[in-house]
């Protein structure tokens, strides 16, 4: 197994990616690569590389802010772009990057095309619940889809659920103003028709239930499921923020240090590093998106992830259930 890992993407490249491909290297059954440009991933490279850590060069970096078309057209040797060749060209299994969206998602996308039968690729996003974690997508790739569309995106999520999550015999929910079959607009109703014709699906799922209520996957489009994403970071960070500012400084801080140990594991579900990344479905590939900020425990995460979804053949999976959807039998 080979995983190319974008070294130059990410708010604070290279530093913590190469950090993260250092840490997951010992865990990883087969080479990372680090894709950028060799002079500045080598200054946080340790004395001695792990044996399974080799440098790929690539001479351009696609900004943050940049137009991801145009970006990929101007900067063919860019880290993302090298990256995505190299899963095309078989060199690598699958990519990691927590650079640019837009142009990770547009260099795979053009690289490695959708499977058959599926005409929107999707991000899938892990979130905390109180009955474990759930699947959500779309979180960002594709803001303007059809009501068809949910159908592939649920079957996309059903295969990465029980591939990668373990989950036995997944369903999913239509994220909806209400659970009523006629709640929402004419897009909701509409992916309501399409999506009760499977057995797996088990209707509509308010906001406030998807994290109260057992459940595996949860499909809308990509606007909607952008906006619940960074409205849910926004408010952890909220939270936590209120409870260290309602830690007293001086002697009587000692007194919080239990309440401090019990929220613990609550600040550890809250933290996007624990996930790693957000894999981008529908493709001839595996990506995984991280997040711009990603210290090196999250890109270490990420890398775990992409090794987990190449060792499930979560794209040979996807594929083989599109097929039967498109052959008019049961995509289970």
């Amino acid at each position: 197994m080979r995983i190319a890992l974008d070294a130059m993407g990410g708010d604070h490249a290279p530093e913590p990616i190469v950090a993260g491909a250092v840490s997951a290297a010992p865990l990883i059954d087969g080479e990372i690569l680090l894709v950028g440009i060799p002079e500045e991933i080598n200054k946080f490279l340790p004395g001695s590389v792990p044996k399974n850590i080799r440098v790929i060069p690539a001479s351009q970096v696609i900004d943050m802010d940049e137009t991801p078309t145009t970006a990929l057209r101007q900067k063919k040797d860019s880290s993302i772009a090298v990256s995505a060749r190299l899963v095309k060209e078989g060199e690598a299994d699958a990519m990691v990057s927590a650079g640019n969206t837009g142009a990770c998602t547009a260099a795979a996308l053009l690289a490695w095309r959708q499977i058959e039968g599926i005409h929107r690729p999707a991000i899938a996003t892990v979130f905390p619940c109180q009955h474990g974690r759930f699947l959500l997508l779309d979180a960002g790739a594709s803001p303007d889809v059809d009501p068809e569309h949910m159908v592939e995106f649920a079957i996309m999520g059903r295969a990465y659920a029980e591939q990668v999550m373990g989950r036995k015999q997944a369903t999913a929910h239509l994220l909806n103003i209400g659970e009523e079959p006629a709640k929402g607009n004419a897009f909701a109703k509409a992916a309501y028709g399409l999506l009760k014709e499977h057995a797996w699906f088990a209707g509509n799922i308010e906001g406030k239930d998807i994290f109260k209520k057992p459940v595996d996957v949860v499909v809308c489009d990509a606007f909607v499921g952008n906006i619940l994403l960074k409205a849910c970071e926004g408010v952890a960070e909220f939270i936590m923020d209120e409870i260290r500012a309602a830690v007293p400084q001086g002697p009587a801080k000692a007194l919080f240090l239990p309440m401090k140990n019990a929220l613990r594991p609550l600040k550890d579900k809250m933290d996007y590093a624990e996930y790693g990344g957000s894999p981008l479905l529908g493709l001839n590939g595996v990506c995984i998106i991280s997040h711009g900020r990603s210290n090196a425990k999250a890109i270490h995460n990420a890398l775990m992830n992409a090794a987990k979804c190449v060792d499930a053949d979560v794209v040979g999976t996807t594929r083989e259930r599109v097929a039967r959807q498109l052959a008019g039998t049961n995509a289970e």
